[in-house]
């Protein structure tokens, strides 16, 4: 019959929790280590999803000028893809934005990202069925869906720089 001292088993409790813990460490990296952000909220906004809302704005409604009205609406079959790469990128930088570096646990942000899908899931209907209206239209709610979001954030991070 094998008899432990005290000390063995302590260190051997000591050993399996330490063992427990580099396992359970080693999983998280492992999901959380999936992917990754090279650049921050600011730069995701003004060179992922900022391009890619102008051109939708910049492709919806008419111009009035003297020499007359100028619809800007897609005309062509490049125009209506570019309308659309533009929608799916909007979508996916809803995606992005969820990530957990950018959302750091805030539901109402995961809820205006989820907004800004929706919203890009409609505009890439609108352009694949070439309808120059709903696209005007979606082009006010994604403006809602952007103002929302900055109302609550920008002002936020203002604030947050005064105090």
């Amino acid at each position: 019959m094998v008899r432990y001292t005290k000390k063995y088993i302590n260190s051997m409790t000591v050993l399996v929790l330490c063992l427990s813990w580099f396992l359970a460490a080693c999983d998280q990296k492992e999901t959380t280590g999936l992917y990754s952000s090279e650049i921050n909220t600011q730069q995701t906004m003004n060179w992922v999803l900022d391009p890619h809302a102008d051109l939708i704005w910049d492709s919806s409604g008419f111009v009035v000028t003297a020499q007359g009205v100028q619809n800007l609406a897609p005309s062509t079959d490049e125009e209506w893809d570019a309308v659309r790469n533009a929608a799916a990128s909007i979508v996916e930088a809803g995606n992005l934005l969820i990530m957990p570096h950018h959302a750091q646990g805030r539901d109402a942000w995961i809820g205006h990202s989820r907004g800004l899908q929706f919203t890009g899931m409609e505009l890439l209907k609108a352009a694949e069925n070439r309808d120059a209206q709903a696209l005007f239209d979606l082009g006010g709610q994604l403006y809602i869906n952007c103002q929302s979001c900055h109302n609550q954030y920008l002002s936020l991070a203002a604030q947050e720089r005064l105090n």
